[in-house]
């Protein structure tokens, strides 16, 4: 179940080895979200992959949108060190969508609901998150399922 996490741990065991204090920090913290993710609630319980994902998924839109206010504050350093945590985090998510892939998978999901219109958007979008499973950016997904209904 938590594959994610182990291969968080591993590679947070060589990178200590190795003197990264770079990929260290930002893996303690992977490491670190997930067990909180575990423990919050009721009670403590193992996370599903899907779960680990997207508590990653979380961190590396954080850090995006991080680096962008601290870009458009003149913190280009800030930046900069924000962009690449979430580009190593990234590194353990699935590849993300092509236009095109996402562009067809909305297309599929409109043509299956009979007489598509903007009333039914939030099931499409529901319908085409399913498919996706978090390789596309929810915002993504709705943009271009509200233009596929406007056409």
């Amino acid at each position: 179940m938590a594959e994610l996490k182990d291969q968080l741990r591993s590679d947070l065991t060589a990178a200590m080895k190795s003197r990264d204090g770079f990929t260290t920090a930002v893996l303690r913290m992977a490491v670190a979200a997930i067990t909180n993710e575990e423990v919050a609630g009721a009670s403590a319980r193992e996370l599903s992959s899907a779960e680990e994902q997207a508590v990653i998924t979380r961190a590396v839109r954080q850090r995006r949108e991080s680096a962008e206010t601290y870009a458009g504050a003149g913190r280009a350093e800030l930046a900069e060190k924000e962009q690449a945590e979430a580009d190593l985090l990234a590194r353990y998510l699935p590849a993300a969508l092509t236009d095109q892939e996402l562009d067809a998978i909305v297309a599929d999901q409109v043509a299956a609901v009979e007489g598509a219109s903007m009333k039914q958007m939030g099931m499409i979008i529901k319908a085409v998150n399913a498919v996706v499973k978090g390789r596309a950016d929810g915002s993504v997904v709705a943009g271009k399922v509200r233009a596929a209904l406007s056409a």
